[in-house]
């Protein structure tokens, strides 16, 4: 197995999600936002006297940047620990860099910052450890346990029942399986009996849920179930067989008053989108005006160094897979743009000396600042490749065009993960598109936060593979 296989982020460690129409997820979606922003609030109170209208703009930032909490149910008690103080340490490093740049961070007492830091994390956990501990009581006064079964023995029926035997946040009694086809004995979960026996049983032992995970090719045994059971008080729940599928934001809307579920989507829909916006020209203006020293010293090392232009434009495709022109500086004695791009190996010939010192720390990569606030580019998000690596790896690579569903980032979930520079082997390539699925999958405003601040500490540190 290749070592560069990517790994799920959220599914590692946060293994429970509940419904959204459950107790437990309404508030642990709001806990840790809540007591970010009250003790703020407590502290303005205490230390300042009120609350400021700089304190309510900084409580919005954080709620948004925060919301919704992660679930942290399954977790141990040392992994809660961890996954609070990691999660506070990137938010308050992005906002104390903010606020530094824009100069906002004058306007809060030190005082009262850093006794604002140092308590939060601390009454996260106790109200992490808290809900932990009531929500015994919290599942009970949603109702008894609902009886349940599941139709269909097939591959996302047993899936679905191993989930449900494993989380005790879901107050659910799984009798058994329903199916007619043949099956093999399976000592987790009892086989009850076949497609027809399923009203009368439901009738008799009180069932209150069914999931149907019957494949979509059954479609006239499902409607003919469902017709027998409308003289029941049962709820039913389709578990579609796409279940299996590679779902990307995968979620249920609503055209008028037809459902839709989502099986393939961008995550910057609606107010996500406006948040990504609005993040990439704020952090941009702000980027650019720290490096615009920066900026001015390598475009005249450039020009020194090699004659030919200082700003190298090369088609890429952007979002919806149209192309876009990223700058960058020149950093080869050549301008490749056309059907047959060759990529940049260790000891090229073409990268000049300065070049090669650009590579090597990322500063060829500044101009594309500029792409971010013209719209085609965003700071986080799957890098753009050469018109030409798009049109030979979209043949070789299922699901390789998946990741132009967002723009193109100048860092990158696999870029600050080691896959960086020449993918001299499919392998790599297709590794590298695995993490761009996976961030896509599972985007966040502080997963791109800490993309970012992985990608300073990557840049100091520097990359054997940037070349």
């Amino acid at each position: 197995m290749s070592r560069y296989k990517s790994a799920p982020l959220r599914r590692q460690g946060l293994s429970v999600a509940f419904a959204r129409d459950n107790l437990l997820y309404v508030i642990e979606s709001l806990v840790d936002p809540l007591v970010i922003v009250f003790t703020l609030w407590a502290v303005a109170f205490i230390k300042d006297g009120g609350l400021q209208p700089a304190y309510l703009v900084l409580s919005l930032i954080l709620f948004s940047l925060t919301f919704p909490s992660s679930s942290k149910f399954n977790l141990t008690s040392w992994e809660i620990f961890s996954n609070v103080i990691i999660n506070w340490l990137i938010i308050t490093s992005m906002l104390i860099l903010f606020g530094t740049a824009t100069g906002y961070i004058e306007l809060f007492p030190n005082e009262i910052i850093t006794l604002w830091v140092c308590l939060t994390p601390l009454c996260q956990l106790g109200a992490d450890f808290a809900l932990r501990a009531i929500s015994p009581l919290l599942i009970k006064l949603q109702g008894p346990v609902k009886q349940t079964i599941i139709i269909g023995m097939n591959e996302q029926g047993l899936a679905l029942a191993h989930r449900l035997a494993s989380n005790h946040y879901i107050a659910a009694a799984l009798l058994g399986f329903f199916d007619d086809a043949p099956q093999e004995k399976n000592t987790d979960f009892p086989l009850l009996g076949k497609l027809d026996d399923i009203a009368n049983f439901v009738k008799h032992q009180r069932v209150n849920t069914i999931y149907l995970a019957l494949p979509a090719n059954q479609q006239e045994q499902i409607v003919k179930l469902l017709d027998e059971l409308k003289d029941t008080t049962v709820s039913i729940y389709f578990v579609p067989d796409i279940f299996q599928a590679d779902l990307i934001q995968a979620r249920v809307g609503q055209i008028e008053d037809i459902p839709v579920l989502a099986v393939c989507e961008t995550p910057f829909t609606g107010i996500n989108g406006l948040i990504k916006r609005l993040a990439d020209i704020v952090f941009t203006l702000c980027i650019l005006v720290m490096i615009s020293p920066i900026l001015l010293i390598v475009a005249i090392g450039v020009k020194l160094s090699s004659p030919g232009p200082i700003i190298f434009k090369q088609r890429r495709y952007g979002l919806y897979g149209e192309e876009i022109l990223v700058y960058k500086f020149r950093s080869m004695t050549v301008c490749e743009d056309g059907a047959k791009v060759t990529q940049a190996t260790k000891n090229d010939q073409r990268i000049t000396p300065f070049g090669a010192f650009l590579r090597k720390t990322s500063l060829d990569e500044l101009p594309q600042f500029i792409n971010v606030l013209q719209g085609r580019m965003s700071i986080v998000g799957p890098r753009p490749h050469a018109v030409a690596h798009n049109e030979m790896y979209r043949k070789l690579i299922k699901g390789y065009m998946v990741r132009h569903k967002v723009k193109p980032g100048i860092t990158g979930w696999a870029q600050v993960n080691g896959l960086r520079g020449e993918t001299e082997t499919l392998d790599k390539m297709k590794a590298r598109i695995d993490y761009d699925i996976d961030y896509l999958r599972n985007w966040s405003p502080k997963l791109d936060i800490y993309i970012i601040l992985k990608t300073v500490l990557v840049v100091l540190k520097g990359q054997n593979s940037a070349y």
